[in-house]
Protein backbone atom coordinates (compact mmCIF):
# COMPACT_ATOMS: atom_id res chain seq x y z
CA UNK A 1 0.00 0.00 0.00
CA UNK A 2 1.35 3.38 -0.85
CA UNK A 3 1.20 6.17 1.58
CA UNK A 4 1.96 9.97 0.56
CA UNK A 5 2.86 12.63 3.19
CA UNK A 6 4.05 16.45 3.05
CA UNK A 7 6.27 18.23 5.68
CA UNK A 8 6.35 21.88 6.37
CA UNK A 9 9.32 23.17 8.52
CA UNK A 10 9.94 27.25 6.97
CA UNK A 11 11.82 29.79 8.48
CA UNK A 12 8.07 31.15 8.77
CA UNK A 13 6.94 28.49 11.21
CA UNK A 14 8.22 30.56 13.96
CA UNK A 15 6.33 32.47 17.02
CA UNK A 16 7.78 34.03 20.38
CA UNK A 17 5.79 33.60 23.20
CA UNK A 18 6.15 33.51 27.16
CA UNK A 19 4.96 31.16 29.71
CA UNK A 20 5.56 29.09 32.60
CA UNK A 21 4.61 25.72 33.71
CA UNK A 22 4.57 24.18 36.95
CA UNK A 23 5.88 20.75 37.78
CA UNK A 24 7.05 18.32 41.04
CA UNK A 25 3.22 19.34 42.29
CA UNK A 26 4.15 22.82 43.67
CA UNK A 27 6.92 24.11 41.96
CA UNK A 28 6.93 26.89 39.50
CA UNK A 29 9.20 27.72 37.52
CA UNK A 30 9.66 31.81 36.57
CA UNK A 31 7.95 33.74 33.40
CA UNK A 32 9.98 33.66 31.00
CA UNK A 33 10.27 33.46 26.95
CA UNK A 34 11.07 31.14 23.76
CA UNK A 35 11.93 31.64 20.07
CA UNK A 36 9.50 28.33 18.75
CA UNK A 37 9.79 26.55 15.90
CA UNK A 38 7.78 24.65 14.40
CA UNK A 39 7.72 21.44 12.51
CA UNK A 40 4.23 19.72 10.54
CA UNK A 41 3.62 16.78 8.49
CA UNK A 42 0.54 15.33 6.82
CA UNK A 43 0.06 12.03 5.45
CA UNK A 44 -3.35 11.15 3.09
CA UNK A 45 -4.24 10.02 0.15
CA UNK A 46 -3.78 11.69 -3.73
CA UNK A 47 -6.54 14.22 -4.58
CA UNK A 48 -7.76 14.93 -7.88
CA UNK A 49 -4.32 17.57 -8.44
CA UNK A 50 -2.17 14.73 -7.38
CA UNK A 51 -1.19 16.09 -4.15
CA UNK A 52 -1.92 15.60 -0.14
CA UNK A 53 -2.72 18.83 0.85
CA UNK A 54 -2.35 22.42 -1.39
CA UNK A 55 0.95 23.81 0.58
CA UNK A 56 -0.36 27.24 -0.16
CA UNK A 57 -3.58 26.43 1.83
CA UNK A 58 -1.87 24.85 4.52
CA UNK A 59 0.99 26.85 5.22
CA UNK A 60 -1.40 29.64 5.11
CA UNK A 61 -3.64 28.21 8.11
CA UNK A 62 -0.64 27.35 9.96
CA UNK A 63 0.41 30.65 10.55
CA UNK A 64 -2.61 31.73 10.95
CA UNK A 65 -2.49 29.83 13.78
CA UNK A 66 1.07 31.04 14.95
CA UNK A 67 -0.11 33.87 14.82
CA UNK A 68 -2.60 34.06 17.78
CA UNK A 69 0.89 33.09 19.67
CA UNK A 70 3.24 34.90 18.86
CA UNK A 71 4.30 38.25 21.03
CA UNK A 72 1.70 36.89 23.60
CA UNK A 73 1.60 34.77 26.98
CA UNK A 74 0.86 31.58 26.60
CA UNK A 75 -2.08 30.90 29.54
CA UNK A 76 -3.56 27.16 30.66
CA UNK A 77 -7.45 27.54 31.53
CA UNK A 78 -7.21 23.75 32.81
CA UNK A 79 -4.59 23.67 35.02
CA UNK A 80 -5.65 23.03 38.37
CA UNK A 81 -3.91 25.14 40.45
CA UNK A 82 -3.63 28.37 38.57
CA UNK A 83 -6.50 30.51 39.00
CA UNK A 84 -7.02 33.03 35.93
CA UNK A 85 -9.36 36.18 36.28
CA UNK A 86 -10.42 37.10 33.23
CA UNK A 87 -11.14 40.54 32.06
CA UNK A 88 -12.03 42.72 29.63
CA UNK A 89 -9.06 44.45 29.61
CA UNK A 90 -6.57 41.91 31.53
CA UNK A 91 -5.82 39.03 32.77
CA UNK A 92 -4.73 37.98 36.10
CA UNK A 93 -3.05 35.13 37.09
CA UNK A 94 -2.46 33.35 40.37
CA UNK A 95 -0.52 30.66 41.80
CA UNK A 96 -0.10 30.11 45.38
CA UNK A 97 1.31 32.98 46.59
CA UNK A 98 2.09 34.53 43.49
CA UNK A 99 0.23 36.92 40.95
CA UNK A 100 0.64 37.88 37.42
CA UNK A 101 -1.26 40.50 35.44
CA UNK A 102 -1.08 40.81 31.89
CA UNK A 103 -3.03 42.69 28.95
CA UNK A 104 -6.09 40.55 28.25
CA UNK A 105 -5.03 41.38 24.22
CA UNK A 106 -1.61 40.05 25.09
CA UNK A 107 -2.65 36.65 26.45
CA UNK A 108 -3.31 33.35 24.40
CA UNK A 109 -5.71 31.58 26.56
CA UNK A 110 -5.25 27.94 25.84
CA UNK A 111 -7.44 25.00 26.94
CA UNK A 112 -4.33 23.08 27.99
CA UNK A 113 -3.64 21.91 31.43
CA UNK A 114 -0.09 23.35 31.02
CA UNK A 115 1.88 25.39 28.65
CA UNK A 116 4.33 22.63 27.86
CA UNK A 117 5.70 22.07 24.40
CA UNK A 118 3.55 18.61 24.08
CA UNK A 119 0.87 20.66 24.87
CA UNK A 120 1.18 23.32 22.64
CA UNK A 121 2.03 20.95 20.26
CA UNK A 122 -1.35 18.98 20.43
CA UNK A 123 -3.45 22.09 20.57
CA UNK A 124 -1.77 23.36 17.63
CA UNK A 125 -1.91 20.42 15.90
CA UNK A 126 -5.70 19.61 16.49
CA UNK A 127 -6.31 23.31 15.32
CA UNK A 128 -4.54 22.87 12.47
CA UNK A 129 -6.15 19.35 11.57
CA UNK A 130 -9.57 20.45 12.33
CA UNK A 131 -9.18 23.53 9.97
CA UNK A 132 -7.80 21.37 7.15
CA UNK A 133 -10.40 18.72 7.46
CA UNK A 134 -13.31 21.78 7.36
CA UNK A 135 -11.41 22.12 3.59
CA UNK A 136 -12.46 18.56 3.08
CA UNK A 137 -8.29 17.51 2.95
CA UNK A 138 -8.23 13.52 3.06
CA UNK A 139 -6.00 13.12 6.28
CA UNK A 140 -4.39 10.07 7.57
CA UNK A 141 -2.16 11.05 9.88
CA UNK A 142 -0.98 14.58 11.66
CA UNK A 143 2.18 15.37 12.86
CA UNK A 144 3.14 18.55 14.92
CA UNK A 145 6.04 19.25 16.56
CA UNK A 146 7.09 22.30 18.79
CA UNK A 147 10.64 23.68 19.26
CA UNK A 148 11.01 25.44 22.48
CA UNK A 149 14.74 25.17 22.47
CA UNK A 150 16.94 24.68 19.58
CA UNK A 151 16.91 20.53 19.46
CA UNK A 152 14.22 20.58 22.49
CA UNK A 153 10.94 19.00 20.90
CA UNK A 154 6.97 18.35 21.87
CA UNK A 155 5.72 16.61 19.63
CA UNK A 156 1.73 15.22 18.79
CA UNK A 157 0.20 12.88 16.46
CA UNK A 158 -3.20 11.68 15.15
CA UNK A 159 -4.10 8.74 12.96
CA UNK A 160 -7.64 8.90 11.60
CA UNK A 161 -9.45 6.04 12.81
CA UNK A 162 -9.39 2.81 10.61
CA UNK A 163 -12.58 2.05 9.04
CA UNK A 164 -14.27 -1.33 9.60
CA UNK A 165 -13.68 -1.99 5.61
CA UNK A 166 -9.73 -1.05 6.27
CA UNK A 167 -6.46 -3.18 6.67
CA UNK A 168 -5.11 -2.54 10.06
Amino acid sequence: METYSVKLEKEEFVFAAAHFITFDGDVCEPIHGHNYGVMAELEGPLDENRYVVDFIAARKLLRKLLDQLDHHVMLPLDHPQIELEIGDNEVTARFAERRWVFPRAECALLPVVNTTAEEIAAWLGRQWRDALLEQSVALCRVKLAIDECRGQWGVWEWKAPVSAGQAE
